[in-house]
């Protein structure tokens, strides 16, 4: 057993595409077309970190609740978490990125770590190595 996909609440499906793709280096998976439960167009889009993983669904906010949720998914908490195997080089990449970090790089007890906000504002942990 295994968590597969984690939904991630977004404004706009091609720029959330591109944040995950292209700053962060994830693989698109699947952009198909699909149906709402009422009969509207959205769209089933899965981006995975290199290699697989538990995945996201990214999905576009519909309607005032869930536009309310876009940057706040866990309500201010860090709620993501990214482990990446060379913590320093991925940090300056991401930087050059203009990702917004809300601090600087520490070590904690369980390794490298530094809070990042994704393209909507939703705080996630870059973690790598002690």
């Amino acid at each position: 057993m295994r968590i597969d996909l984690v939904t991630l609440v977004v404004a706009d499906y091609d720029s959330a595409i591109d944040f995950f793709t292209e700053v962060l280096g994830f693989e698109l998976v699947e952009d198909k077309p699909s149906l709402t439960n009422d009969g509207r167009p959205k769209r089933w889009v899965v981006v995975r970190p290199p290699g697989g993983g538990t995945g996201l669904l990214l999905a576009r906010a519909d309607g005032e609740r869930q536009e309310a949720a876009v940057g706040d998914q866990t309500a201010g908490r860090v709620g993501f978490f990214l482990r990446v195997d060379d913590f320093e080089a991925t940090y300056r990449r991401m930087r050059e990125a203009n990702v917004e970090f809300v601090k600087p790089p520490r070590t904690e007890p369980y390794g490298r770590v530094a809070v990042f906000r994704d393209l909507t504002g939703n705080p996630w942990d870059l973690l790598g190595p002690a």
